[in-house]
């Protein structure tokens, strides 16, 4: 019997191809079809939106983002998400007429939702551009190929499961991968781990390089508190290897000593609805609360789980080979899982007993099976060697003293405000908290060093090991994407490849123009806040 013949291969043209549907991707795609161009966008996933949806990381920007002179498409996208709650649910009056509602009540940025919320903005804004024909999303698309000709991408190939395959030419192509993968797939030149203090001058770089010194993956997971019941998942096959390390005592970045930081401090219900929320890891990133809807609407509060003890640091993701990264979000899952079954049989308790048994996974928060998220949190990604590479001294408070700010980049393409925080990875260091004043983005740290029409659009920019988690947040990743999408745009428009419009001053003031006149972004800090270091409650470890 012969052999059925495989499928042919799939095609499709388009102006814009972006392969990864987080903030970066998704700010790309929208950016890039605002300006009237064709775009396909492609996820690994069914739920574009990455790290606000796929991944279960609600919005951890600190409270100054209220004030900042933020993208308005950034802004938006906040808006929609607290909008989405006053459509859709039973607020009481006073969240409801609060501007700033923050739907979970977090102590981990000033707007924390569950990720089907965000979902339904990501589709919102997607929706017009659907409706127009303008974008195309693939999801559950993966690249498996690039197609290099010369110092270009001609194409790139994606996998659904089950094997079939579509091949996407385009003009331009933009890497918002959370690993950076069509840079090692098509070749292009790029640095993974961590850099020495020799190759770029940091005061915090190793003194020896190592590509494998990476940061934590962690697999978030959502739960509920059932005080009574019983949920304890079966022990995981692997427990033992992970419960000795299990404690409420965990080290942290800029901290000398570790921090004992409980499930709860005291009974979840002895919280009044108008106290701020007790620094305990339930309310780290509690995505709904419910004393902020009417009485009687939700049973607990539900909390995503992505706390110091779920980070896993045993091996790397970028550049280590498919096999080790398979294994390493193998065993980022069981030690998650193992946490939760520590938690539920043998964590110490804030009434002095032993483990919370009435802890419940939500599959539905998650929209999977075992209420893990779909994909992993990752962290660090390949990084592109740019014409221009940002470094830790440009950004810090500590190396910038008597100046008047951050490095200025006369090639700007936006403004953000962050801090430098590592934590504790795979090279076996403690881990960074570095106050940042705030900053530009830098147009040369988007551009790679040889090829022409591939650009990055998250955490894989021209950064290194220790400035890149100053772009890795939310509103990094988006303000990188809108850049993007805004320069391919322009290059499309001008048949101009994105170099030339940073090496011509013409060009360069004629896109910037662009950005400030049609996308409302502001390319500097006004002076009163130029010199002023991120100031949020706490030194805003998690927020990566």
């Amino acid at each position: 019997m012969s052999a059925t013949p495989a499928p042919p291969a799939r095609e499709l043209g388009t102006d814009v191809l972006v392969v990864g549907a987080g903030p970066g991707g998704l700010a790309a795609a929208l950016t890039a079809a605002r300006f009237g161009h064709r775009v396909v966008l492609t996820d690994p996933t069914d739920w574009p939106g990455g790290l606000l949806t796929a991944q279960a990381v609600p919005l951890a920007d600190g409270h100054r983002i209220e004030l900042d002179p933020v993208s308005p498409g950034y802004r938006d996208l906040r808006e929609r998400i607290r909008d989405f709650y006053r459509r859709n649910y039973p607020l009481c009056p006073e969240p409801y007429a609060d501007p700033l509602l923050d739907p979970g009540l977090s102590t981990t940025g000033h707007l924390s939702h569950e990720p089907r919320a965000a979902l339904a903005v990501v589709q919102e804004l997607l929706a017009p551009h659907l409706a127009a024909g303008r974008v195309t999303v693939l999801p559950e698309h993966r690249p498996v190929a690039a197609h290099p000709d010369g110092d270009r991408v001609a194409a790139v190939t994606l996998e659904r499961p089950g094997g079939d395959r579509l091949t996407v030419s385009a003009s331009y192509v933009v890497d918002a991968t959370d690993l950076g993968e069509l840079l090692g797939l098509a070749g292009v030149e790029h640095v993974t781990g961590a850099e020495s203090r020799e190759e770029t001058g940091e005061p915090h770089a190793a003194a020896v390089a190592d590509p494998l010194d990476q940061q934590p993956v962690s697999w978030v997971f959502a739960l509920d508190h059932r005080p009574g019941e019983d949920h304890t998942v079966e022990r995981p096959a692997g427990y033992d290897r992970w419960s000795a390390a299990f404690s409420w005592d965990t080290a942290e970045p800029g901290r000398a000593a570790p921090r004992t930081v409980p499930l709860f401090l005291h009974e979840p219900d002895d919280v009044p609805p108008w106290a701020a929320p007790p620094n305990d890891r339930w309310h780290q990133r509690r995505a709904l609360a419910r004393s902020r809807y009417l009485p009687g609407t939700f049973d607990s509060d539900i909390t995503l789980v992505d706390w110091p003890q779920t980070a896993y640091t045993r091996l790397p993701l970028a550049g280590a080979g498919d096999g080790v990264r398979a294994r390493a979000e193998q065993e980022a899952r069981e030690q998650a899982l193992s946490f939760l079954y520590w938690m539920q049989t043998r964590a110490p308790r804030h009434d002095d007993g032993h483990g919370y048994p009435e802890l419940r996974l939500r599959p539905d928060v998650t929209g999977t099976a075992d209420g893990f998220a779909k994909s992993p949190r990752v962290r660090e990604s390949r990084r592109i060697r740019a014409e221009f590479t940002v470094l830790e001294h440009h950004l810090t408070v500590a190396a910038r003293a008597g100046a008047p700010g951050a490095e200025t980049f006369t090639d700007s393409v936006g403004t953000l405000r962050s801090r430098i925080t590592l934590q504790p990875g795979t090279g076996g260091g403690p881990g960074l908290d570095l106050e940042c004043l705030p900053f530009q983005l830098p147009l040369g740290a988007l551009l790679p060093v040889r090829v022409e029409n591939l650009l990055p659009a998250g955490q894989n920019l021209g950064a290194t090991h220790l400035s890149a988690p100053a772009f890795g947040g939310h509103h990094g990743q988006w303000a990188i994407g809108e850049a993007v999408g805004a320069l391919v745009s322009y290059c499309l428009e001008h048949r101009l490849p994105p170099r030339a419009v940073r090496g011509t001053e013409r060009r360069l003031a004629s896109f910037q123009g662009r950005l400030s006149d049609s996308l409302g972004l502001a390319l500097d800090w006004p002076d009163r806040l130029r010199n002023g270091p991120v100031t949020s409650a706490g030194a805003l470890y998690a927020t990566l």
